[in-house]
This record gives structure tokens, C-alpha cells and sequence, in this order.
């Protein structure tokens, strides 16, 4: 029996019990009441147990653990990846077998479960997306490229979508990993990005928090004030900040591309650094449900709203503090990461403003751009040059870390974007920064 049948078998056999078991909670919830319903208290009904009892889920471990192995290394990319999270799907031990097989983006350079659009990307090459535009609906959806030929016929895997809102001091993107139901009321609803009315500097917002020795700037003033239809424990979604973008003002009206910072408060400058990491990396994706964490989402939310957030003197702090040379380099590697658009160089012939996206951008627009790391790691400025080498066949030295494009943003299309990015950037966190290019800017071109 192949592989891929035996995943068939196992798929077709939990869909009957998943719709036994929907039927079992059902009941249940009718039975017992809406206030004392709870998913752990499946785990006695007769449909869990089969599952548990049922001739896949005692396979023997090592018997397991060759399948699933064979599965990841078979299956490499969509659509046929989506036999592993079946797998993921079947029970506890399977599940907890793939989680051990299949490894983070960072170490794979795969997507394969919703877990992993929040996790860093791969440290030696990009993840190749696209993003699709709906002026219409004012939509945003985000695809893996399936093939090289992906945007020719438009052909990927959805990851994300996203809401444009235009309100009376602000605009604000929902971002959800539903494609049709993009709301803050939806479960899918992961985080939101914001912008001030000029559209000159943005915040972006995450359901769940950052690793607790993140640098996140204080609020404003604190609201204490509650509404009513915030403070239902099924509703909360967390509110924090975990990045600020920022256009600097053309006040000359000169030529030229746009210059924009990232200020990535819940990755370290250390990241970037040999043996670096990104910290706090979530393990499990799921909004925050009860009643303590809706109190402390509404009081937080609510402070993040005033415009001090937007003003000129926090941003130019931070990023003053990041690249000045009077910081300790101890200090320094504590510091939230900064990124900056690569500085494009003015092509004489061609009369425009040119930068190298490989082949992944075909059309010049105000809007495309490369993010590259702005201050140097510790590690690179205090290191001792090597001597030259006197050998004329020594291959050239890699690219250091901080050289590297870790975001690329470019049209391709009418409504057609491409975007391309890498450790230590997620795709929720590249997604965002790139619909801060859509956003329409005033005083910045």
C-alpha cells in the first residue's frame, strides 16, 4: 500500500468521525448550556475514544514515525503538502509525531501549518509570494507561488488576506487567514495594521504578544473605560504592537523613491547575529479566550488608539538609538531591529531610479522597494578583517548578514504584486509591511 493511500484511508475514515463528533457536541452543548459547554469535555464522548482506539492511531511509534518522515520528504511543496497536516489531523499521536518530523520555516523553508505564517522565514534563501489586489472590494490576498510560472496564471496557495478601512483619522487593514470573512469579529482574524491620516507612519498589531523581553514603547494615555460589547470573553483578540513603519516626508516635492524605516519592536538587533534567534517564537495560533485576557486586550487596545503613537519624536527616537555609535554594542544587541529601503541607484539610459529584484518585478512603480538591515550587528563591527588572501582561485567571501534583501516588494501586474521574504521576517509580519506601500501618502512622493 502506498503512502499516499494510506493518508486517503486515514483522511476518509476521520472525516466520518469528525462528523460524529460534531454531532456528539452538539447535543452536548443543548444538554448542558452554553456557560458549561467546553471542547475538553469531548475527550469522554464515544467519538474521541474510537479515534484513540482506532487501528491508525496505535500504529507502533517507530512504524509512525517512518511514515510521517517519508510523507514530509515526498510531499515538499503544495498542493501535495496537504497530505502532512491531514496526518497532523488523524489524533494526539500523530499530531504530536508531525510536530516533531516537520520543523519551522526557518530550518525547512516550508509552509506547512497556519502556525508557520508567524514564524521566521528561511536564513538561506526567500519564500516567493504574490500578492493579489481588489480595488473594488479594497482586498488583499496573499499566495504562496506554487511554480516559477505561478504569476503567469495566477496559481498559489492562499496564506492571508486583508480589509482596507478607510476611517475619519486613520486607515486600518484587518488581516485574516480566511479569504471571504476578513473581520476582527472572525476567529481567523490574526492582527491589523494602522496608519495615522497621512499615511506617513504605520503600527502593526498582533493578536498574541511578543516574547516579554521585547522593547515595546509605552502608550500614551490609558483608557479605562469599557463598552459593552468588548468585554464578552468570546470576542477578545489580543492588541499589540509589535512594529512601526515609517515614510519620510518629501517636503521639496523632489524626484525620487520613498524612504521608509521598520522598526521590528519584537525582534532583537542579536537576531541578525551569528547564532542569533528571534525570540518568543509562538508554538500554537489561537486568539486570546478568557475573561482576564479580554480585560487587559480592551484597556491595552484602547490606549494603542491615540495619535501619540504616530508622533514624529517616538519614531526618530528609536531609530536614533539604534543606529548611534554611542550605544554599548551590549546595549545595542537589545535594541529592536531596524530596517531600511536599499537605496536605489539613477540609471542614465533608462532615465529612472533602478534597483536589482532579479527578475521578480517588471514594472517600475513608486511602490516597489527592498528592505535591508539598517544598523550594522554587533559581531560585524568588531570583528578583525581578514587578511587577503593570495590564492587567485579563492571563491568571494558570502554576503554578511545585515547585506542581505530580507524583504522584496515589486509590481508585476495591473493588481499584481510580488513579494519575496527571509529570516527574520514571517509572512504576517512581511504581509504588513508591504500593504503600508499600498496606503496612499500625501506628502511623501
Amino acid at each position: 500500500m502506498s503512502f499516499r493511500s494510506i493518508v486517503r484511508d486515514v483522511r476518509d475514515g476521520f472525516g466520518s468521525l469528525s462528523r460524529r463528533s460534531f454531532d456528539v457536541r452538539l447535543s452536548g452543548l443543548h444538554r448542558r448550556g452554553k456557560s458549561q459547554g467546553s471542547v475538553n469535555d469531548l475527550s469522554d464522548n464515544p467519538a474521541s475514544l474510537v479515534i484513540q482506539n482506532s487501528r491508525w492511531a496505535n500504529l507502533p511509534p517507530e512504524l509512525l514515525c517512518d511514515v510521517i518522515k517519508r510523507l514530509e520528504e515526498s510531499e515538499s511543496s503544495w498542493p501535495a503538502r496537504k497530505h502532512v497536516v491531514a496526518c497532523a489531523a488523524v489524533c494526539k499521536s500523530w499530531r504530536s509525531m508531525c510536530k516533531e518530523i516537520v520543523t519551522t520555516p526557518e530550518s525547512c523553508g516550508k509552509l506547512t501549518f497556519p502556525i508557520s505564517l508567524k514564524q521566521p522565514g528561511p536564513r538561506d534563501s526567500t519564500i516567493q509570494c504574490f500578492i493579489k489586489r481588489d480595488k473594488s472590494n479594497l482586498t488583499y490576498h496573499l499566495f504562496l507561488c506554487l511554480s516559477p510560472a505561478a504569476l503567469l496564471v495566477e496559481n498559489g496557495k492562499f496564506l492571508l488576506s486583508a480589509k482596507r478601512t478607510r476611517r475619519t483619522t486613520c486607515t486600518e487593514y484587518v488581516i485574516s487567514m480566511n479569504a471571504d470573512n476578513i473581520s476582527r469579529s472572525s476567529s481567523t482574524y490574526i492582527g491589523k495594521l494602522r496608519s495615522n491620516f497621512l499615511g506617513t507612519k504605520f503600527i502593526i498589531y498582533d493578536t498574541q504578544p511578543p516574547h516579554s523581553g521585547a522593547l515595546i514603547p509605552a502608550p500614551g494615555r490609558s483608557s479605562r473605560r469599557f463598552y459593552s460589547k468588548k468585554v464578552s470573553p468570546k470576542v477578545p483578540n489580543g492588541s499589540y504592537s509589535i512594529a512601526h513603519i515609517t515614510y519620510e516626508l518629501n517636503v521639496l516635492g523632489t524626484r525620487g523613491p520613498r524612504r521608509m524605516h521598520c522598526i521590528m519592536h519584537s525582534i532583537p538587533t542579536s537576531a541578525l547575529e551569528p547564532g542569533g534567534f528571534v525570540p518568543g517564537q509562538p508554538e500554537v495560533l489561537h486568539p486570546p479566550r478568557s475573561l482576564e485576557d479580554s480585560f487587559r486586550s480592551i484597556s491595552f487596545s484602547k490606549s494603542l488608539d491615540h495619535s501619540t503613537d504616530f508622533s514624529s519624536s517616538r519614531f526618530s527616537e528609536i531609530v536614533g538609538a539604534a543606529l548611534s555609535n554611542d550605544i554599548p554594542d551590549s546595549e545595542k544587541s537589545k535594541m529592536p531591529l531596524v530596517l531600511k529601503n536599499k537605496a536605489p541607484r539613477w540609471h542614465e539610459q533608462l532615465q529612472c531610479w533602478c534597483l536589482n529584484f532579479r527578475g521578480r518585478v517588471t514594472i517600475a512603480s513608486v511602490k516597489n522597494f527592498q528592505l535591508i538591515a539598517a544598523q550594522q550587528p554587533v559581531a560585524a563591527t568588531t570583528a578583525v578583517p581578514a587578511p587577503p588572501s593570495s590564492s587567485a582561485g579563492t571563491s568571494q567571501p558570502a554576503q554578511p548578514e545585515h547585506d542581505k534583501v530580507i524583504l522584496q516588494f515589486g509590481k508585476v501586474g495591473k493588481d499584481m504584486f510580488t513579494m519575496d521574504y527571509r529570516y527574520p521576517l514571517s509572512a504576517f509580519q512581511a504581509f504588513a509591511i508591504c500593504l503600508s506601500s499600498f496606503d496612499t501618502k500625501l506628502a511623501c512622493e
